[in-house]
């Protein structure tokens, strides 16, 4: 299966012929994806070199102008990097952009710790405004891509990973999806975790909603799935652990509940080893999520698990 970001130029340079409200805005990262749309639109595909801060900069004068920009870099350069910009020349301007990033939290370690961005979403946290797609399959980010080019001039961040579920599921860029039910707590599993919560939960009485669009914070359909599962509720992300707990917190806020925040922990991993690795050692393999989850549920693991995605 291909990966989220073999769908980007493909899906970007269709948008292009498309509409010509849309340009695409790169750092070097990602440009040999888009020669042939360059060819075609050598206006609205432009690289401003390894300058991340004028990456962003460059799109919100286009968004001044009436564009529809798609900036695309790896996360740590997109968000972490040109935050300031991110902030100012977008969010203070009140112009949009469609921010597109790669390597999420830890998809090339061999990159080292500046090519990692287990924090930003958090980081997009403290900004008002905007909307977050975390999708799960390639077929889901494609979707998402559109959806939030189609998003008028919203401040919008699509999060692309090389980490993927086995089978897409239906996204509309706003609502969580109901994929398991049960009576003993709600797992909210975001983007490409949920083949591995799939698996830590099964053969467990517990509800497992899939999100693939964490901002705006789907917060009915939280308290519609705590009604019949109790509010109980597991959150496992694919960034820093907790990120959207104080989302869930306000969901919930008037009824007794409980928050379990599963995701990247703060520590620093300094030998970078491979994904797989990380993701076990952040405990986000199906068989410590399995340990994790169900000590908080109260409910009995049982004997082992699958080493396979169930559904």
């Amino acid at each position: 299966m291909d990966t989220m970001r073999d769908r980007l130029a493909p899906a970007v340079s269709r948008l292009l012929d498309e509409d010509p409200r849309v340009a695409v805005v790169l750092a070097e990262i990602g440009r040999d994806g888009f020669t042939d749309a360059w060819r075609r639109h050598p206006d609205r595909v432009i690289n401003v070199g390894i300058r991340e801060q004028l990456l962003v900069g460059a799109g919100a004068g286009l968004a001044l102008t009436g564009m529809r920009p798609i900036l695309h870099t790896f996360a740590s350069f997109l968000v972490e990097r040109p935050f300031e910009q991110v902030k100012l020349d977008l969010g203070h301007q009140g112009v949009g952009a469609v921010l597109v990033s790669a390597a999420a939290s830890f998809d090339w370690p061999a990159g080292g710790y500046t090519h990692m961005s287990p924090g930003d979403v958090a980081l997009l946290d403290t900004l008002d405004g905007w909307t977050v797609h975390v999708p799960g399959h390639p077929d889901e980010a494609e979707a998402l891509l559109r959806h939030a080019v189609a998003a008028g001039d919203d401040k919008v961040y699509v999060r692309l990973s090389v980490q993927s579920n086995a089978d897409r599921r239906p996204v509309d860029g706003e609502h969580f999806v109901t994929v398991r039910e049960g009576r003993s707590g709600v797992v909210v599993a975001v983007g490409p975790l949920l083949d591995a919560v799939l698996t830590a939960t099964e053969g467990l009485d517990a509800t497992v909603l899939y999100a693939t669009t964490v901002r705006p914070f789907d917060a009915a359909a939280l308290r519609r799935a705590t009604e019949a599962a109790g509010t109980d509720v597991v959150l496992v992300e694919p960034y820093l652990a907790g990120t959207s707990a104080s989302a869930a917190n306000d969901a919930l806020r008037d009824v007794p509940h409980r928050v379990l925040g599963l995701g990247v922990r703060r520590a620093e991993l300094r030998r970078y080893g491979t994904a797989e690795e990380h993701t076990a050692a952040h405990g986000l393999d199906a068989r410590s999520l399995r340990e994790r989850i169900s000590a908080f549920l109260g409910t009995r693991a049982g004997a082992g698990i699958a080493s396979a995605p169930g559904a």
